[in-house]
C-alpha cells in the first residue's frame, strides 16, 4: 500500500516536472528565456522546447509575433503656410527583435504604441511643414508614405520593431480654415467659370460674324448669278422678239399692243384718259393703223 502511494507520488511529481519544463512556440509568438531575471534566449523557433522547471531558475515569457495596429487619434499639424490641418493616419508593425523589444518598452505592446506613436508624429509634424495645404490635398500621399517609411524604420528598429506600412486615412482642415478654402476655391471655380463664358462669347461672336459674311456672299452671288441669268434671259428674249419682228412686223405690233392694254387695264379700277384717236386704240378701229 505504501509502495503504489509512493509510486502514485512519483508519478504525479513526474508529471508535474514534465510539464513545467516543456513549453510551445506557436508560429504567432515570439519567446524569452529568463534565468534569475535574466535574459539567456531568445532565437526560438515555433515547435516544443525545454527548460529548468523551477520558476526561478528558468521562466518563459512569450510575445505576439503578428501584425498590430496602432490608430493613432487625429492630430493637428501645421502646413509651410502656418496653417492647421487634421491628419488621421494608422500604423502596422510587428516585433522584429524581441530582445530589443523587451529592454526598450518591457514588451509591453501599449508602451510600443506610444513611443511609436510619438516617432510617427514627429515625422509626420515634418512632412507637413514643408508643404502647402494645396500639396497635401493635390500631391500623391503615396510619396510621403515612402518618405515616412524611409525616415521611421530605422528609429523603430531600435525598439525591436518593425514598421510595416504607414497610411494616413484622412488630412481634413479646421471648419474656420474650410470655410475660407471652399470661399476661395468657389471664387477661383466662378472666375474659371467667367473666362469659360467669356471665350464662349468671343467665339460665338466670331461664328456669328462670320456666318453674317458668309450669308452675304452668298446673297451676293446669287444676285450677281441671277443678274446674269436674268441679263442672258433678256437677250434671248430680245433676239426671239427681234426675230419674230423681222418675220410678221404687223403681227408684234399687234401682239405688243394687246399686252400695253393688259397692263394698262390691270386692276378693276385702273383708268386711262387718251385722245379716242390716239395711236394707242388704233387696233379697236377696223382700219389698219398709220405707220
Amino acid at each position: 500500500m505504501a509502495q503504489s502511494k509512493w509510486g502514485l507520488g512519483l508519478l504525479v511529481l513526474l508529471l508535474f516536472l514534465g510539464y513545467n519544463s516543456a513549453f510551445t512556440v506557436h508560429e504567432t509568438e515570439k519567446a524569452i528565456k529568463f534565468r534569475f531575471g535574466e535574459i539567456v534566449r531568445y532565437d526560438y523557433k515555433p515547435g516544443l522546447h525545454f527548460k529548468v522547471p523551477v520558476p526561478v531558475w528558468n521562466s518563459v515569457k512569450k510575445f505576439d509575433a503578428r501584425i498590430l495596429t496602432l490608430d493613432s487619434k487625429p492630430e493637428r499639424f501645421l502646413t509651410s503656410e502656418k496653417k492647421n490641418v487634421i491628419v488621421d493616419s494608422f500604423v502596422k508593425w510587428r516585433i522584429k527583435n524581441v530582445k530589443t523589444f523587451y529592454i526598450t518598452v518591457g514588451g509591453d505592446p501599449r508602451q510600443a504604441n506610444i513611443r511609436l506613436d510619438q516617432i510617427i508624429k514627429d515625422e509626420l509634424r515634418s512632412e507637413f511643414g514643408k508643404r502647402t495645404i494645396r500639396q497635401l490635398v493635390s500631391t500623391d500621399r503615396e510619396v510621403i508614405r515612402q518618405i515616412l517609411l524611409k525616415a521611421t524604420k530605422p528609429i523603430a528598429e531600435k525598439l525591436g520593431i518593425e514598421i510595416i506600412d504607414i497610411r494616413i486615412k484622412r488630412i481634413d482642415l479646421p471648419p474656420r480654415v474650410s470655410s475660407s478654402v471652399y470661399e476661395r476655391m468657389r471664387s477661383e471655380r466662378s472666375r474659371v467659370a467667367k473666362e469659360f463664358r467669356s471665350q464662349g462669347m468671343e467665339a460665338a461672336e466670331r461664328i456669328k460674324a462670320d456666318a453674317d459674311r458668309q450669308r452675304e456672299v452668298i446673297i451676293a452671288e446669287a444676285r450677281r448669278d441671277a443678274e446674269k441669268i436674268r441679263g442672258e434671259g433678256d437677250a434671248v428674249a430680245s433676239d426671239i422678239y427681234a426675230k419674230a419682228y423681222g418675220k410678221n412686223e404687223e403681227f408684234f405690233a399687234f401682239y405688243r399692243s394687246l399686252n400695253a392694254y393688259q397692263k394698262s387695264f390691270d386692276q378693276e379700277r385702273d383708268m386711262i384718259v387718251l385722245e379716242p384717236a390716239s395711236d394707242f386704240f388704233r387696233y379697236f378701229k377696223h382700219e389698219k393703223p398709220t405707220h
